[in-house]
């Protein structure tokens, strides 16, 4: 609230003041500027109309408000000082903590060496401790953590940069920087390289899957549905097809077996279609299925010849 004070001040400045009789607005800006009236517009911008936190505690402390702006402005200009600080006593000055306002670890004026969080920085609570940033270790985050490096250390600063990814430990930002390799990766002529797992002797991943390298580890992924084994994406990297598929310039592609010269559905009268990786055996409309043949069930002037079978039912029909 102390810090949303002043805002509410500088939105209303100058309010009244629109040009034109330039006398009578200074006047009037001068009473405007330390009115009751002025104080309760602040007030009333002060919390969203759903902040019940915020509306209580405004409702709570209204009196110091009032007694601040109308009598102790001038002698403590700083609202938030004298307000959070001083009178209720909640707050804390930046980079102190704690009941008695007690610097943070590493001093007020740069806690944690500027490299990390002061627990209860602000507030009459917490224990000062630092919680380090990413990258930073220790009771004043001065040290870097493992995967990082010290790229500039003095008396005052301690800045942390990211080893290569290649590097647990290093001494600089390079492969070649690494006191030692991270996990997936291997020495070689002093340098941190990648291990492809995928070439070992038994590879890492099952049968219907294939091995792919990325940097310090691998990936296991499902082949096609159209392969039985592959050695990659797509129906193109099949070893074998499944049943119903067939290579095909190179791929695993569906069998037509409606268009094989044996024909797939033996009984009269029936018709085939074909599907992915099958087909099926149909009667056409206006027949009915027995076990050696589709038998016409129309009347006769309705009746579909062998050599003009009935129209195909749609696949929906199916």
């Amino acid at each position: 609230m102390p810090t949303v004070f002043p805002q509410g001040m500088v939105d209303t400045a100058k309010k009244n003041f629109g040009g034109g009789n330039t006398a009578w607005e200074e006047k009037t800006l001068s009473k405007y500027e330390f009115s009751e009236v002025r104080l309760l517009e602040i007030m009333e911008s002060l919390c969203g109309s759903s902040d019940f936190e915020c509306n209580r505690l405004l409702e709570e402390q209204e009196e110091h408000l009032e007694a601040w702006w109308l009598r102790l402005k001038k002698e403590h200009p700083d609202l938030f000082e004298w307000f959070c600080v001083k009178t209720l006593k909640v707050c804390c000055y930046p980079g102190t903590y704690g009941p008695d306002c007690l610097a943070c670890q590493g001093g007020s004026e740069r806690p944690c060496s500027g490299n990390g969080h002061c627990k209860g920085d602000g507030s009459r609570q917490g224990d000062g401790s630092c919680q380090c940033h990413i990258g930073y270790q220790g009771a004043l985050c001065y040290d870097c953590m493992d995967g990082y490096f010290s790229s500039l250390r003095n008396e005052t600063h301690s800045i942390c940069t990211a080893c290569d990814e290649s590097c647990k430990m290093c001494t600089g930002p390079t492969n070649k920087d690494c006191n030692q390799c991270e996990v997936g990766w291997v020495r070689e002529d002093g340098t941190c390289v990648d291990v492809d797992e995928c070439a070992a002797e038994m590879p890492p991943c099952s049968d219907q899957q294939y091995c792919e390298n990325v940097n310090g580890s691998f990936l296991c992924e499902e082949c096609d549905s159209t392969c039985v084994g592959c050695t990659g994406k797509g129906p193109g990297q099949c070893k074998e097809c499944i049943p119903g598929y067939t290579k095909e310039n190179g791929q695993c592609t569906d069998v037509d077996e409606c268009s094989l010269s044996e024909k797939a559905c033996v009984r009269k009268n029936e018709n085939c279609y074909n599907t992915p990786g099958s087909y099926v055996c149909v009667c056409p409309e206006g027949f009915e299925e027995t076990e050696d043949a589709c038998v016409q069930t129309q009347t006769a002037g309705d009746e579909v010849t062998e050599e003009s079978p009935a129209e195909l039912p749609s696949r929906e029909d199916l």
